[in-house]
C-alpha cells in the first residue's frame, strides 16, 4: 500500500489526506463499537488523520458524535492533537423554533452539543451544513465566526451551498479575517454537477475542497450489479438517498464504468476514488467505511499514478 499523501486547503496552514473518513452512517446507534475502534485505529496506521461528522449524523442524530467522542476519550485521547476533526449544524436536530436551519441561535447552541457528545474543548472545523433561505446571510456568518473568536473551532467550512452564496460567504468572512478553510459538495462518477459549480468556485475562492458520495452510496463499488444485498444500504426501508429505483437507473452506466475499470485493471472502487484526486481542486475525498478492509481499499487509491488519458477519455464518453 502507498503512503497517504497530503494537500493543501487552499492558502491556509492545513494538510489534510488524501482520504479522509466520514462518520455518517457508520458510527450510529447500530454500530458495532469494535469495528468503530479498529476503523479509528487503522485510520490513524494509514495517515488517514481527518474524521468528519455532523450533528445529525446517526441514526438515530447525534449518536455518530457520542460513539466517536466515547472512543476519543477511551482509546484516542493522547493522539488528539494528531486528528482533525470536523462537525456541523443546521439539518433538524430538535424540536420548536430554533432546532433547525442557520440562525444564530441554532448553530451555536449546536456546536455546544456537539462538542458535549464528543467530550471535546473544541473542533478543528465547524460547518453550516447548509444554507438557509431563511435566515440572512449574515447572521449565518455571523455565527461562524463567534465559534472560531470564541475558541470552539479552529477554523470554518461551508457545507452545499451555491457558487453565489458560496462566493458572498467567503467575502464576508475575509471581511472578519476568519476566511473560509473548506466547501463540502457531492461529487462522484455519476454525478458530475460540481464541475460547472463548486470546483471553479473553491479555485476561484482559493479553499480547499472535499466531496462526500465518492462511491455513489456504494453504488461504485459494484456491489449491485448482481442484484440487491440484503444488507446493503438501498435495501434498507428508512433509505433516504438510495433505493432500488436509483439503482436501477443508473446500473447501465455502472455497468459501463466496471468494465472501464476492469480493463484498466482495476476495482470499480479504485478507478472511483483515483477519477476524483485527478482534480487538483480536490483537497480529500471523504470515504464513508464500515469495514477495515473497505478503509483499506480506498486508502489504497492515495499517492497513485494518474489514470492514463484512455481511460478518462472512456469515462467522459458515457456522458
Amino acid at each position: 500500500m502507498t503512503e497517504m499523501q497530503y494537500r493543501r486547503c487552499g492558502r491556509s496552514g492545513v494538510l489534510l489526506p488524501e482520504i479522509s473518513l466520514g462518520l455518517w452512517h457508520n458510527f450510529g446507534g447500530n454500530a458495532d463499537v469494535s469495528v468503530c475502534r479498529g476503523m479509528i485505529a487503522r485510520a490513524m496506521e494509514l495517515g488517514i488523520c481527518h474524521f468528519d461528522l455532523a450533528d445529525n449524523y446517526g441514526p438515530p442524530p447525534g449518536s455518530a458524535e457520542e460513539c466517536f467522542g466515547r472512543l476519543l476519550q477511551q482509546d484516542f485521547a493522547a493522539h488528539r492533537d494528531e486528528m482533525f476533526i470536523s462537525t456541523k449544524a443546521g439539518h433538524l436536530m430538535w424540536p420548536g423554533p430554533y432546532g433547525d436551519w442557520g440562525s444564530r441561535k441554532h448553530l451555536l447552541a449546536g456546536l455546544d452539543q456537539s462538542l458535549r457528545r464528543m467530550k471535546l474543548d473544541y473542533v478543528d472545523v465547524f460547518y453550516s451544513h447548509r444554507p438557509d433561505p431563511h435566515t440572512p446571510l449574515e447572521e449565518t456568518i455571523g455565527a461562524l465566526v463567534q465559534a472560531v473568536r470564541s475558541g470552539k473551532a479552529l477554523y470554518v467550512g461551508l457545507s452545499k451551498y451555491s457558487p453565489a452564496q458560496f462566493n458572498r460567504a467567503c467575502e464576508m468572512l475575509r471581511e472578519e479575517k476568519v476566511p473560509c478553510l473548506l466547501h463540502q459538495f457531492r461529487y462522484n462518477l455519476l454525478d458530475r454537477a460540481c464541475e460547472t459549480t463548486a470546483l471553479p468556485e473553491v479555485e476561484e475562492q482559493q479553499t480547499g475542497s472535499i466531496v462526500f458520495s465518492p462511491l455513489a452510496q456504494g453504488m461504485l463499488t459494484g456491489k449491485y450489479l448482481k442484484g440487491m444485498p440484503g444488507d446493503s444500504r438501498a435495501a434498507a426501508t428508512d433509505s433516504v438517498f438510495l433505493d432500488a429505483d436509483k439503482v436501477a437507473a443508473d446500473q447501465a452506466r455502472v455497468a459501463a464504468l466496471q468494465q472501464i475499470a476492469d480493463n484498466a485493471g482495476l476495482s470499480l472502487t479504485q478507478l472511483a476514488l483515483r477519477w476524483l484526486l485527478r482534480r487538483r481542486e480536490i483537497t480529500s475525498v471523504l470515504i464513508g467505511a464500515r469495514t477495515v478492509a473497505q478503509l483499506e481499499e480506498c486508502a489504497s487509491a492515495s499517492g497513485q499514478p494518474p489514470l492514463p488519458q484512455d481511460v478518462l477519455d472512456a469515462i467522459d464518453a458515457l456522458n
